[in-house]
């Protein structure tokens, strides 16, 4: 070889070799000092609790004055990055399984005491006799009174075929009831109904993303097409705060093509980036599909809707969703503790991340507060529609979120539409089926004696800007002048306000309908009572009627 091709060759490879020992020398010297760092604050740490516990004035719980350091530390980064004590294993398997050992109900407190406020049908609660409205007195010779949810739930779970001793108190009874349960693995279902809607329409109602929640979509779905012959399809995700992310990917699959890209996970370790394919052929990828969804709607559900809508495959109706494109893993730690941590942000197809721009800020329900659209970026689907990241999915159609009134939340938040459902129960063997029951003019008496007398008192906005009105007044000295007229408003507030009973009885009569019917036919009764009231439903089986609206969302 020539001499001076070969001194040419060397020098690059002399430069590189070179170079990688200059940038293993940095890499090391920055590996050395995040470990130094790690170390370094760790013995603070660890100086810092072992003297404070020494010299503190008072006597310190070192496992909860530890347990709030964690807390407090994780909280400093999202909202989603938490550890998980022993105590809370069998919760945490419940949010991925669905399954825990225990007797199948939903507990509420009122009071100094926790009452059964829910049974799930065929577990030891309802099979046992444990109606809603029993106040629990005992559990295991334990005293119930003045207990947390979080305590009593934890004496009602167990491993599954122990004895639970339950003391109640009933109303009609005079003496405490004692009902012993044997403890089984309780499921909840991922689909708590799905039926029609009307000759052409099907609707699944999805609570949750546990396990096998793809493949009971799939099954449900093809029972309505195959024995039902439907021509659309409403998947139901509203209030569905997510799960397991594959199934959310298998879910879309039911209506898209195999190959086709779901959701990519990305993260700082770029080796555990994942890329989520359907892996299936689709059932059907032609029937018209809405999804619902509303402020609850998080996670993998906000994965469905969003890839849904990304790949122009279905309508979107409803009210913007959560916000949460944050994934997490489980990471053990000793002492069968375990970290949940956030890893990546995921993408649905159009590239578009869902995750709030600031999680931090949030409104009171925990879903994040509007977004200024000059801090949105666009995106473009499948057809090219405009979409928007930073605030959760945006619906195709949105709905108004139906609001309670003033009364109905007093008589919800007092208890005498609960309470009423527990009279009715009790004295009616029957009632029709839950698609077809109603609220009568007779029921709806019987509810207006019932509450006669009762307090359900409440204020309104109004009456609160008249309190305020007042305040500044007699601030500013105005208040002698204005006292007849504001005397006349609240006069005139409060004859409205006898009247809202009946001003607001449509309403009234729905809750009523709801908590009865729920009596009844459990869960599945409360969600069938109340499909012909809802508004989402309505909007979607309109557009199904106009297949030239429909086409025209999807089309650019």
């Amino acid at each position: 070889m020539n001499k001076k091709i070969s001194k040419a060759l060397k020098k690059p490879a002399t430069f590189a070799i070179v170079a990688l020992i200059a940038i293993s020398s940095l890499l090391t010297t920055a590996f050395v000092n995040k470990n130094f760092e790690i170390a370094r604050n760790l013995d603070i740490f660890n100086t810092l609790f072992r003297e404070l516990v020494i010299n503190y004035v008072d006597e310190v719980n070192a496992a909860e004055l530890i347990k709030t350091g964690i807390d407090e530390m994780l909280a400093s980064l999202d909202p989603y990055t938490n550890f998980i004590p022993e105590s809370d294993i069998e919760d945490f398997r419940f949010m991925t399984t669905g399954q825990y050992g225990g007797i199948g109900a939903l507990i509420m407190r009122r009071g100094e005491y926790i009452f059964i406020s829910e049974t799930y049908e065929g577990f030891p609660a309802d099979k046992g006799g444990l109606l809603p409205g029993d106040k629990i007195l005992e559990i295991n010779d334990q005293s119930a009174y003045n207990r947390t949810q979080e305590e009593i739930s934890t004496l009602l779970k167990g491993q599954p075929g122990t004895e639970v001793v339950i003391v109640i108190e009933r109303g009609g009874h005079d003496q405490p009831l004692t009902k012993t349960l044997i403890r089984e693995v309780v499921k909840i279902d991922n689909i708590p109904y799905y039926g029609l809607l009307d000759e052409n329409t099907g609707y699944i109602k999805l609570n949750s993303f546990t396990q096998n929640a793809g493949r009971e979509v799939r099954e449900a779905f093809i029972e309505l097409r195959e024995e039902h012959n439907i021509k659309n399809i409403i998947l139901d995700l509203r209030g569905n705060g997510g799960g397991l992310l594959h199934e959310a990917v298998n879910i879309a699959n039911i209506f898209v093509d195999k190959g086709q890209l779901i959701v990519q996970t990305k993260g700082k370790i770029k080796e555990r980036n994942m890329t989520n394919r359907t892996l299936n052929n689709p059932v059907d990828t032609e029937i018209p599909l809405v999804v619902l969804v509303d402020r609850a709607s998080a996670s993998a559900s906000e994965i469905v809707a969003g890839a849904i809508q990304d790949l122009d495959r279905g309508v979107v109706i409803g009210q913007r969703t959560f916000g949460k494109g944050l994934v997490q893993n489980i990471v053990p730690l000793s002492y069968n503790t375990q970290l949940k941590v956030t890893v990546a942000k995921y993408y649905i197809p159009s590239g578009r991340c869902i995750q709030a721009i600031d999680y931090a800020q949030r409104d009171d329900n925990g879903s994040v507060a509007s977004i200024p659209d000059s801090l949105k970026v666009p995106f473009k689907t499948q057809g090219g529609r405009v979409v928007y990241d930073g605030a959760g999915v945006e619906p195709d159609i949105f709905v108004e979120p139906f609001t309670l009134s003033n009364i109905s939340i007093a008589l919800l938040t007092r208890f005498h539409i609960f309470e009423f459902a527990n009279q009715f129960y009790q004295t009616h063997d029957e009632i029709p089926p839950a698609d077809q029951f109603e609220i009568t003019d007779e029921i709806f008496q019987d509810f207006l004696s019932f509450i006669e007398g009762k307090d359900y008192s409440y204020t309104t906005d109004t009456e609160m800007l008249i309190t305020m009105l007042e305040e500044t007044a007699r601030d500013e000295k105005y208040f002698e002048a204005l006292t007849d007229e504001i005397s006349s408003i609240r006069a005139s507030i409060a004859k409205t306000k006898k009247d809202d009973l009946i001003t607001f009885g449509d309403e009234i009569r729905m809750l009523l309908k709801d908590e009865i019917a729920g009596r009844y036919y459990k869960q599945r009764g409360r969600i069938v009572a109340s499909l012909n009231d809802d508004a989402d439903i309505r909007e979607a089986l309109s557009l199904f009627r106009d297949r030239e609206k429909y086409s025209s969302i999807l089309v650019p």
